[in-house]
């Protein structure tokens, strides 16, 4: 079954740390562009990170120095380590898988809750 799945979400206090992770399946997933996306309530999609198949990675400008992603290929999963989390990082944390190969290949995950709250 072709699909991707994350898991870690959750209720943290402000400054707190959370790690995502998001495991794929029925797909090469060592060739595929891994990104977080999150989407806050009201607000447009945005990007988080992204983490190419040779490492190149891109954050999205709020999340410089606080968040990082990483890949294992051999687990097929991408993980996103975030630390001194605010209020304003509450949002549903998406997984998302691309590729272009002759035309696009690209798969969602379900989303994970993140809340960050005292």
């Amino acid at each position: 079954q072709v699909q991707l799945v994350e898991s870690g979400g959750g209720l943290v206090q402000p400054g707190g740390s959370l790690t995502l992770s998001c495991v794929g399946s029925g797909f090469t997933f060592s060739n595929y562009d891994m990104t977080w996306y999150r989407q806050a309530p009201g607000k447009e999609r945005e990007l988080v990170a992204l983490i190419s198949p040779g490492d190149s990675i891109k954050y999205g400008d709020s999340m410089k120095g606080r968040f990082t992603i990483s890949r294992d290929n051999a687990k097929n999963t991408v993980y996103l380590q975030m630390n001194s989390l605010k209020p304003e990082d509450t949002a549903v944390y998406y997984c998302n898988a691309r590729m272009f190969a002759f035309r696009l290949y690209e798969l969602w995950g379900q989303g994970t809750q993140v809340t960050v709250s005292s």
